[in-house]
């Protein structure tokens, strides 16, 4: 009787080893030969799920926004049944940004794929969709909140300071104490000061 292989498995496990060379290395050193020694596998293995590294960098960018889309959610949820969006948002953002360790690699590894799709318009398609409805989303919190006279302005203003924390965080300029004041101090700007 065949083995029966979990192809999805196999590749979340290529996926978490790209992962880790690109958190550990950077996205320079992701090759199929060090993604394939990472994971345990053969390089043939690794060819046969991804024909290349852009399809490779693809999927193990959606496993890594998956799982912090997961733990986004679960910190909603701990909000209660009606949080406001005020407190939506900073929930939103501060799981986002690079705070502790785990966020701290994905950001690494999220930061080095933004610089991947600058010079590769192909695989920069899917990110543009999910800026655009993060954008939206957050527009939507903005408008809820009524405080700003225009939302989507606010939204874009948020997520690029959000983004510029998160720089700041990852090369250690800021610490998250300061991050958060900084968070804060914007939200402040679009809302009443909680």
């Amino acid at each position: 009787m065949p083995k029966q292989v979990d192809h999805r498995a196999r590749r979340t496990q290529i996926a978490d080893a790209l992962f880790r060379v690109a958190a550990e290395q950077g996205l320079e050193a992701v090759s199929l030969r060090h993604v394939a020694a990472a994971a345990e596998v053969s390089t043939g293995m690794v060819q046969h799920y991804f024909r290349t590294k852009d399809e490779m960098m693809a999927f193990a960018m959606a496993v890594v926004q998956e799982r912090q889309q997961a733990r986004i959610t679960e910190r909603m949820a701990r909000l209660g049944a009606d949080p406001g969006p005020r407190p939506m948002l900073r929930t939103l953002l501060t799981g986002v940004l690079p705070l502790d360790d785990e966020s701290r690699a994905y950001g690494r590894v999220a930061l080095a794929f933004l610089a991947y799709t600058a010079v590769r318009a192909e695989a920069a398609a899917p990110l543009r969709e999910q800026t655009r409805e993060l954008l939206g989303f957050v527009a939507g919190l903005v408008r809820s909140g009524g405080a700003a006279k225009d939302p989507d302005a606010a939204a874009a203003g948020l997520l690029a300071a959000m983004e510029g924390l998160g720089v700041y965080l990852l090369g250690g300029h800021f610490t998250p104490e300061v991050a958060l004041r900084a968070l804060d101090a914007h939200l402040d700007m679009i809302f009443d000061p909680a």
